[in-house]
């Protein structure tokens, strides 16, 4: 393989070299499901979904592992506020991700073990830490050693002393560096056996436990986004190597999805539903919006930027849709090999989306020109790539969608673009009388049609 991925614990790219010849293992922090997804929550599984998804391009058999936290200090706050059961709270917000991860296109993980599942698992490891002297039980939690494990800091590259790890004060702790592994039980709270007392998870050890259960103690690629790499991804490290599992090989973290240069959170009130724009746009489009930027780079959420991002995925989806109508429908052919060399350096996703436009203007001129050979190859090329992000204007998600408005602005498509075909072969007669009626019924139907050297793009005025 030729893949290279920059790696946050070696601060550079890397080649990837998977742990089992043929094989690729992930493991993605998922949802904590105390709240409606908003599209910073679903960056993250866009990203490593097409990080598996080019991997498997490459052949290799992968097992992705997502997780989802059902049980934290916030689900039992925001549950006991709202006067529902903590474990209702839980599961209605995880079907509501679900529901979102669906309509963007996720391909759904090999598997997605919840928190409150593995608890057994979770003990375990705490014993091997207590026996190795990395861990210790005080006033019925269990915590780790920090000072016991030095090289704690260097996944997140911070001196040992600088770290705060935000749990609060603690009269049980005997160092303020040291983590919490187990939470005692207090009053009707939801608590499970151990050894030492009853008590809960907290938040580092669950994903510990959850993704050596499912990919063994030593797997390829650990993921989530920018804000666990301290103290989440840290924790995960320290308390993993020091119960003597590799644990991963490969550390990768995507950027935020900001508003006024913050990122979004609940917390500050500047967020986006999901359901909220998918309102506005389709499944697809959104996709394309969100995987569109380096995984690495934050995007700067704004109208605009998102409508840009619509007229340039309906460029793409138009030219196939031409060729589906005049030549027939094109199967997944090749990717070109800027398309691949983008892809290699480190999931290069802007420059792949170049490498699509590129071929699309290729493939609008020989359609144009009625090479129908070339143009039907760079519709099977477009195909081929898009497929891999995702986008595929003919994955039959797409076109009939999963709900009526999906469908709806489906049909919608196949539609305006048989007439935008129509609109084409009149002006390549240079009958501009009837292209521009063409034009002028569909802009009287609320259709806005827009010329550009990809092709012509259209769009409902109220977008």
């Amino acid at each position: 393989m030729t893949l290279r991925l920059f790696d946050t614990a070696t601060r550079k790219q890397r080649d990837f070299v998977p742990v089992r010849a043929g094989a690729a293992s992930m493991y993605v922090c998922g949802a904590t499901v105390q709240g409606l997804p908003h599209i910073g929550h679903v960056r993250s599984g866009l990203n490593y979904d097409v990080l598996r998804r080019w991997l498997a391009h490459d052949g290799l058999d992968v097992t992705l592992v997502r997780n989802v936290t059902d049980i934290d200090d916030k689900i039992l706050r925001k549950a006991a506020d709202a006067g529902r059961p903590w474990w209702e709270w839980a599961a209605t917000h995880e079907r509501a991700f679900q529901a979102a991860y669906d309509a963007l296109g996720c391909l759904p993980p090999s598997i997605e073990p919840r928190a409150t599942g593995h608890v057994p698992q979770m003990v375990e490891l705490m014993e091997r830490l207590v026996e190795r002297g990395h861990a210790y039980e005080a006033g019925g939690d269990v915590y780790f050693s920090v000072r016991s494990f030095p090289p704690y800091g260097e996944l997140s590259h911070q001196k040992v002393d600088d770290v705060a790890q935000g749990e609060g004060e603690s009269g049980c702790k005997r160092d303020p560096l040291d983590f919490t592994l187990w939470k005692a039980a207090k009053p009707g709270e939801p608590s499970w056996p151990t050894p030492w007392d009853r008590g809960r998870p907290g938040w580092h050890l669950e994903c510990s436990a959850m993704a050596t259960a499912y990919l063994g103690p030593q797997f390829d690629i650990h993921g989530g986004g920018l804000d666990l790499v301290f103290p989440h991804h840290e924790n995960e490290r320290a308390q993993s190597n020091a119960a003597g599992d590799p644990f991963a090989n490969y550390w990768l973290h995507n950027a935020w999805v900001t508003m006024g240069g913050e990122k979004m959170s609940k917390s500050l009130g500047n967020t986006l539903s999901i359901d909220a724009l998918l309102g506005r746009v389709r499944g697809v489009e959104l996709r394309y919006y969100l995987v569109g930027p380096h995984y690495r780079s934050a995007i700067e959420y704004s109208d605009a930027a998102l409508e840009e991002s619509v007229a340039a995925y309906r460029r793409i989806e138009s030219f196939v849709h031409r060729v589906r109508e005049r030549i027939g429908t094109p199967e997944p052919g090749v990717a070109c090999a800027d398309f691949v060399a983008a892809m290699d350096d480190d999931l290069g996703t802007p420059g792949a989306l170049a490498a699509i436009h590129g071929t699309v203007r290729e493939g609008n001129i020989a359609l144009e020109a009625g090479d129908r050979a070339a143009a039907s190859g760079a519709a099977a090329s477009v195909r081929a790539m898009t497929g891999v992000l995702g986008l595929d204007p003919l994955d039959p998600r797409w076109i009939a969608g999963d709900g009526a408005s999906d469908a709806a602005t489906g049909a919608l498509t196949v539609l305006v673009d048989d007439l935008l075909a129509q609109r084409q072969e009149a002006r390549s007669r240079r009958d501009f009388a009837a292209a521009d009626e063409v034009r002028d019924r569909l802009t009287a139907a609320g259709v806005s049609v827009e010329d550009s050297p990809d092709g012509p793009t259209w769009s409902l005025k109220d977008v």
